[in-house]
């Protein structure tokens, strides 16, 4: 038996920008609607390929040209941008779509845990999603009622297991489905950045879960930006960078490369994101900014950080909230917050229309150093009806301390000064 796991050659995804993909199996009011507007459809070769297209039809490579090979029993993490093209690596290696050029090897059995709610039958409950995932993974119905009662334990949903999933939080969702894939032992996982939805105590539960599977000798592909777990759990790490591998090695030295680049990339402290009106909730533009409303990365640490974001609501969703992470440029999380700091939820039921929401880092905060902001939001309940935007990194910024003794030789993560005070007693 060979001991390569999965092979990847020249492999490219192609994506239509304003048309979808055909999916692989239509209903017959599609290929009707197809068929009655065919004979009015101008078709053409787009330019450099031998796929149909339609007059303004605009394309994006998605990935392009990539190979590697992963043996069994490697942790590798993906790490990379947005729109780098790492889910679509996974979702091309999980058989959920296909690739335009090249082709992946998969030996073994795979199980993959992409985005909340993926492989689930909304009208199922808990119960029987556990099964269908099991039949889908190929295991026979013995073999998931031995480890039933060990996903249900860790997901912690017992009141809820004979409950329709579509009724799940979305930490409910995600807990489920990360049991189910780490729990029903394929030889291959494959998980994406949907960790973050949880809370940290279940992060860290999953975290550990996932070090229990690499050290089984399980194969784990893990997509991720929080940079302090890829050091943790993968030897071995792969940059993709608009569509392909940029680099791959040891993940220390992958991550440390990453981070310098993000850190030049982001020579402004501004972001702004093209509308998209697929996503009920998006940011729409982010800026850092001091007490003076002056954009910058460079702060003082007795002044106020101010991070302004611009944010577009096109449905109301129940229960939205923001989460915010500081961490060090080694990944390191520094501090963390989310929009429930503050009673009530600011976020919570939006009204549809555009919101300026601001966040401040106060004075003698964080000590000197170099720092990333990472942002997302989600719903405490159903957040698997809602698309709902992810930004991640988006910022990052340097801190001086000019005023104090110790100054930017001030060791630690903080830079608040404490209060020293003598009395005389005798």
């Amino acid at each position: 038996m060979t001991d390569i796991a999965i092979r990847v050659e020249h492999l490219s995804k192609r994506y239509r920008i304003g048309r979808q993909e055909q999916p692989a199996y239509r209903t017959l009011r599609e290929t009707l609607a197809e068929a009655l507007l065919a004979p009015v459809r101008r078709v053409r070769r787009a330019p450099g390929s031998s796929h149909p297209g339609r007059p303004g039809d605009n394309y994006i490579w998605a990935l392009r040209d990539v190979s590697f090979e992963v043996r069994r029993g490697e942790v590798v993490g993906i790490i990379g941008r947005n729109g780098a093209g790492k889910t679509t690596l996974l979702k091309i290696l999980s058989r959920i779509t296909e690739p335009t050029e090249g082709y992946a090897e998969i030996h073994g059995r795979v199980g993959s845990l992409l985005e909340v709610g993926t492989g689930f039958h909304p009208e199922l409950t808990g119960r029987e999603n556990i099964y269908l995932n099991g039949a889908i993974l190929g295991m026979r119905r013995a073999e998931i009622g031995r480890k039933f009662d060990e996903i249900v334990a860790f997901a912690e949903i017992e009141k809820f297991l004979d409950t329709p999933v579509k009724r799940y939080s979305s930490g409910m969702y995600v807990r489920l489905a990360f049991a189910v894939a780490a729990h029903l032992e394929p030889e291959i996982l494959l998980v994406d950045e949907v960790l973050a939805v949880g809370d940290a105590a279940f992060q860290k539960k999953c975290l550990g879960k996932m070090g229990d599977v690499a050290k089984g000798g399980r194969t784990v592909l893990f997509v991720s930006h929080n940079m302090a777990s890829i050091r943790e759990l993968c030897p071995t790490c792969f940059w993709i960078d608009k569509g392909r591998i940029r680099q791959a090695g040891l993940a220390s030295e992958i991550i440390d490369g990453y981070l310098r680049d993000s850190d030049k990339s982001a020579g402004t402290a501004e972001c702004m994101f093209e509308e998209d009106l697929e996503k009920e909730f998006q940011l729409r533009l982010g800026k850092l900014f001091n007490e003076e409303g002056v954009v910058t990365q460079r702060f003082d640490c007795d002044r106020s950080i101010i991070i302004e974001l611009v944010c577009q609501v096109h449905r109301r969703i129940p229960g939205l909230y923001g989460y915010l992470s500081i961490s060090k440029m080694d990944g390191t999380t520094v501090m963390v917050s989310d929009s429930f700091d503050v009673v009530p939820n600011p976020l919570d039921e939006l009204p549809v229309g555009m919101y300026l929401l601001r966040i401040t880092i106060p004075p003698r905060t964080l000590g000197p150093g170099d720092y990333a902001v990472y942002l997302n939001f989600t719903s405490v309940s159903g957040a698997a009806n809602f698309n709902v935007d992810s930004p991640g990194t988006i910022f990052t910024f340097h801190l001086d301390d000019q005023t104090s003794r110790r100054g930017n030789r001030r060791l630690g993560y903080f830079s608040t000064l404490l209060s020293w005070e003598v009395s005389r007693l005798s």
